[in-house]
């Protein structure tokens, strides 16, 4: 019996068995390794940010790793959609192939998945000093 090249090729799926990766693993992988691209201020939109922020004030409540990150898995390949906030002054091309880089060298090494795709939307540019946490003038009513 002549062994399938595509499943010798792959060490997910193997004579003695099948590894599946769930789609988190995946969505945490890319998005820690699209933070530890140097320019990268954070991963999400506008509003998924905010969310964030709030769900930090509340005790107990742990941020998500995969925030700005959306995967689709299949058994043996994976592609990506990543959300960042780029600091100013960065080359945001230059940040997009490196963001990309890290993201398929990471997935790849850790799961074994092959990827096909990853889409990078720059949403935002982060200004120093223009925080989001600059407090809100008073209010005039009480």
């Amino acid at each position: 019996m002549q062994k399938d090249p595509i499943r010798k090729a792959n060490a997910l799926v193997t004579d003695q068995g099948t590894t599946t990766i769930a789609d988190v693993v995946v969505q945490k992988v890319a998005g820690l390794a699209a933070r530890e691209v140097r320019g990268v201020h954070a991963l999400g939109a506008g509003s998924s940010r905010a969310f964030a922020a709030l769900r930090d004030r509340i005790p107990g409540a742990s941020a998500s790793i995969g925030q700005g990150v959306s995967v689709e898995v299949g058994e043996t390949q994976a592609a990506v959609d990543v959300e960042i906030v780029v600091e100013y002054g960065v080359a945001i091309a230059e940040i997009a192939r490196a963001v990309r880089r890290n993201v398929i060298t990471a997935i790849e090494q850790m799961t074994g998945l092959e990827v096909v795709e990853v889409n990078i939307n720059v949403n935002d540019v982060f200004i120093p000093g223009d925080d989001e946490d600059t407090p809100a003038p008073p209010s005039r009513v009480q």
